[in-house]
């Protein structure tokens, strides 16, 4: 009778030897070293991410060379959205259909041949910009298929309580391409033109084709009496029946819509700091190095059991942030709130993904990643227009200032009406 709970203790002790108890400050890496299909995925994710941000930036250049426009250039955004908005939700039912691992081979497959036809075009000197539109569109769409297929895969590689781990080490990924990828696209192209950045994108995806190529089949667990089809409408029905799930995006679209003051940047670096372009890029880099600190310094993480309370803390740090960032005027305070933001902004990614891919059955994860993405792609652009408008009607310090403070009281109104949110338990989860 009392051999397992010796056994326990001894465990116990090994671990406290071996330092796993110990509160860890920088990214917990276990996932990395216990899976090595995840490991790989990762490392592959991370370069295809990079060379991403650099054919991004190298587009947009490329547009404005052949256009003179900024307004051209804007369009590109256009290009991107409608079909990342549109193929997401269709994209995680068909990632909730099929096998997973074939359709993130597919996707990807897909971006890695489209960045060699834009860099075999600016190696011909074929520079028109109706192509490049196109070639964006369809980046849009092979995107769209791949991130659900990806994300669903997540859960069935790891166990749950490496998830938040997992996803913490995901927003390393994002951010490192959305901070590194524009840079060096900038070098590439300053040095070697337009299509070393294109040419060396495409290559970059080999790393995520051989990871994807060594995954085990990744089939939905769907029950064989069900349709074989995944509705997208199904995946809605499924999300009104879950309100601690509803609530991850309820909680998200205060921050996104309320207080997200990117579209004011280039006003706020002249009208409050005296500044030029050059600030106007301080500032929307401030948030992402924020977001990258707040990966790198994610141990604690694993930790946090009640997911849904930290998530209602994140967002409201993140529009505290951001209200007091309204109220400053001096530029390296701005920008330490700013990337305060972006760690808050981490924190509830985290946990809010996390949720995703826990509280809800293999079969459903696709539709729900569907989801997420046409939130994560159209929320921010309300939150710009909202600010926007805002400015206009007022001054840029009401509108970023009032929705920083709007934020804190949503989520705050949110949290009190939903208690049960607040009291979720990642070690007894309910949807």
């Amino acid at each position: 009778m009392t051999a397992q709970p010796e056994a326990k203790a001894r465990n116990g002790k090994a671990r406290s030897r071996n330092g796993d108890d110990r509160p860890r400050i920088l990214a917990d890496l276990t996932p990395l070293r216990t899976s090595a299909h995840y490991r790989r995925l990762w490392f592959g994710n991370t370069i295809s991410w990079v060379g991403q941000g650099m054919t991004a930036l190298a587009i947009s250049l490329q547009v404005y060379d052949i256009t003179g426009s900024s307004f051209s250039v804007g369009l590109v955004g256009l290009f991107s959205l409608v079909p990342l908005m549109v193929f997401g939700l269709y994209g995680g039912a068909i990632a909730d259909t099929v096998d997973r691992r074939k359709l993130g081979l597919a996707s990807a497959t897909g971006s890695a041949v489209l960045s060699a036809g834009l860099a075999a075009a600016a190696f011909a000197g074929f520079a028109h910009v109706w192509f490049l539109y196109g070639i964006v569109a369809l980046q849009s769409v092979c995107a769209a298929l791949n991130a659900p297929a990806r994300s669903s895969m997540i859960p069935r590689l790891l166990p749950p309580e490496q998830l938040p781990a997992a996803n913490a080490l995901s927003s390393i990924t994002t951010t490192s391409g959305t901070l590194v990828g524009p840079m060096l696209g900038g070098l590439m192209v300053g040095f070697a033109g337009y299509q070393s950045a294109y040419l060396l994108d495409a290559v970059s995806f080999s790393a995520a084709l051989y990871a994807m190529w060594r995954l085990p089949s990744m089939l939905p667990d769907r029950d064989r009496t069900t349709a074989k089809r995944a509705s997208v409408l199904d995946g809605f029905r499924f999300l009104a029946t879950r309100p601690n799930l509803r609530m991850t995006f309820f909680s998200d679209f205060c921050a996104m819509i309320l207080a997200h003051p990117r579209a004011l940047f280039p006003a706020v670096a002249v009208l409050w700091y005296g500044g030029d372009a050059r600030t106007t890029g301080l500032l929307v880099a401030a948030p992402a190095f924020g977001a990258l600190l707040g990966g790198v310094f994610s141990g604690w993480l694993s930790r946090v059991h009640r997911h849904g309370l930290a998530i209602l803390l994140s967002v409201g740090a993140w529009g505290a942030a951001i209200a007091v960032f309204g109220l400053t005027r001096n530029l390296w305070l701005g920008l330490v709130f700013l990337a305060l933001a972006g760690c808050a902004d981490t924190v509830s990614m985290v946990f809010r993904n996390t949720m995703m891919q826990v509280a809800a059955p293999d079969e459903m994860r696709g539709r729900l990643q569907g989801v997420f993405i046409v939130v994560v792609a159209g929320g921010p652009r309300l939150g710009d227009f909202l600010a926007g408008t805002t400015a206009d009607l007022a001054s840029p310090t009401v509108a970023v200032t009032g929705g920083g403070v709007a934020c804190v009281l949503a989520v705050t109104l949110l949290g009190l009406s939903r208690r049960r949110f607040a009291r979720y338990d990642a070690r007894d989860p309910e949807a």
